[in-house]
């Protein structure tokens, strides 16, 4: 099939976020209904992910639509995790609503779960695809940054910087638990950025004794400090680092703060909007190419495809530049 007659082929697409929540997915959902739109297209939201695919909960998207909402962090569309998505029972079902509401191609939001389920979606009902990068851990291989990640990070800086405040006035050593279940990209950026005395992150496989015995040789004239501890960390946690903290160095102030669900919400970044612009409106026009099956992201400043196979593939190697720089600028 031509380009031409592909792009014919194409009248309604379908638009859904899916998974963890990233600030900068009501951005891309913008872009997604304004760029089909522009094309002439006709274009359906659906709540709730695959389980609003399931149970046909779709609902017409205009210009309106999408008004007034590229500032706003979680997602217009809700999210939900399927279980019955896993089935072929539920991917049965989903078929049959896209087909019932004329829905002939789709833009998934989400991460590395997202692209798995599109893909086996694909390969059984060879519905068109196009994925878009929504995740704060920023692990997905295809993309220099995700969505959501750069606004992360943001928070994470901002909420250190308030308790290295209190740190200093007490001569307390806080240890804070970042969000990166299976990632410590935030952890090392944040890390970098918030002037961080160590950061424990499972790619570097960094543990309790290494932070002891950096605690032992460090400048002790300093006694405030601040420890970042990715929560997928192999060292069990920032309660479970504390502990052990505490009972080497029972002088020191110790106290855990754990960020958690903060680190997902707010305002996203402006690199966050622009992204997701760029993303939702590439992810659109792939469709129309023909295109599918693929993760729409940026590499060097530029547009660039990686199969969902490809994409979910999580980073675990960290940049040695970067580890390098936490290691000269922690001493």
């Amino acid at each position: 099939m031509g380009i031409d007659n592909y792009m014919s082929s194409i009248k309604k697409i379908g638009v859904f976020t899916s998974g963890g929540d990233a600030p900068g997915m009501n951005a891309a959902i913008r872009a997604v209904v304004r760029t089909g739109l522009y094309y002439d297209l006709e274009v359906a939201g659906i709540m709730r992910g695959y389980e609003g695919m399931i149970a046909g909960d779709f609902i017409p998207m205009e210009r309106k639509s999408v008004g007034n909402i590229i500032q706003r962090g979680g997602t217009i569309l809700k999210t939900a995790r399927s279980d019955e998505f896993r089935t072929k029972e539920g991917r049965q079902k989903a078929y049959e609503q896209l087909k019932k509401n004329n829905v002939d191609a789709l833009v998934a939001i989400g991460g590395d779960g997202t692209f798995t389920g599109a893909s086996i979606f694909i390969e059984e009902f060879n519905i068109p695809i196009m994925g878009l990068p929504g995740t704060i851990d920023n692990d997905l291989v295809g993309t220099d940054f995700t969505i959501g990640y750069d606004t992360a990070l943001n928070t994470v800086i901002d909420a250190v910087d308030k308790i290295r405040d209190t740190a200093e006035s007490h001569d307390r050593l806080f240890i804070i638990e970042v969000m990166g279940r299976d990632s410590g990209l935030i952890a090392l950026r944040s890390g970098i950025g918030s002037g961080a005395a160590f950061i424990m992150i499972p790619e570097m496989k960094t543990d309790v004794n290494s932070l002891l015995r950096r605690l032992e040789t460090g400048r002790q004239s300093k006694a405030s400090k601040i420890i970042i501890v990715a929560e997928g960390d192999d060292a069990g946690g920032a309660f479970h680092v504390a502990k052990v903290v505490k009972e080497k160095f029972p002088h020191l102030d110790t106290r855990v703060s754990v960020l958690g669900h903060i680190q997902r919400g707010g305002a996203p970044s402006c690199t966050d909007r622009v992204l997701s612009s760029r993303l939702g409106v590439s992810a659109v026009e792939s469709l129309r190419e023909g295109r599918m099956g693929e993760m729409v992201g940026i590499i060097n400043g530029e547009i660039h495809y990686t199969p969902f196979k490809n994409a979910i593939k999580h980073i675990s190697e960290v940049n040695p530049n970067l580890w390098k720089i936490v290691q000269i600028l922690s001493v």
